[in-house]
């Protein structure tokens, strides 16, 4: 099966099998930010982006994406920095294994909540699963990450 997509802005056409899942795609493809964890949809860590919303690619069929446009952290460059500076003010410090999927449903988030209260924020992230640092400074931090976006009128 030919799939026509777009990633990251990317024009692509990509030979698929039926029972391909995107993460495989997506890795083969050299997109490594997106990682295999619990082949569940329960870890979040191949989170990415379809037409705009996270989704698990590792439960995704990739002939879902026909069509349609596939962003992964590659293309947030500047939002992931900025991101990572916020979790680290917070001491939200990662080892980075689940942080680009975490990070790519935070800014997700932020462009579909708007002043969300922390319970919206919580849901939001439901999924994303991290053994590294607490809820409440990432909390903390997507807080503020969300309350300078908002002030810089991005």
């Amino acid at each position: 099966m030919l799939l026509t997509t777009t990633i990251n802005g990317r024009k692509k056409e990509l030979l698929i099998r039926d029972n391909d899942y995107l993460l495989d795609v997506l890795r083969k493809e050299g997109y490594l930010s997106v990682k295999r964890g619990c082949d569940t949809g329960a870890c979040g860590l191949c989170t990415i982006l379809l037409n705009g919303s996270p989704i698990l690619s590792c439960s995704t069929l990739a002939a879902r994406a026909q069509g349609k446009e596939i962003f992964t952290i590659e293309n947030f460059p500047t939002e992931a920095k900025k991101f990572a500076s916020f979790m680290a003010n917070e001491g939200a410090e990662q080892c980075g294994f689940c942080s680009p999927g975490f990070t790519l449903t935070v800014i997700a988030m932020s462009k579909e909540l708007e002043n969300p209260t922390d319970n919206e924020i919580m849901h939001y992230l439901n999924g994303n699963l991290c053994r590294c640092s607490g809820y409440m400074s990432q909390l903390r931090a997507i807080k503020n990450f969300l309350e300078a976006i908002k002030n810089e009128g991005c």
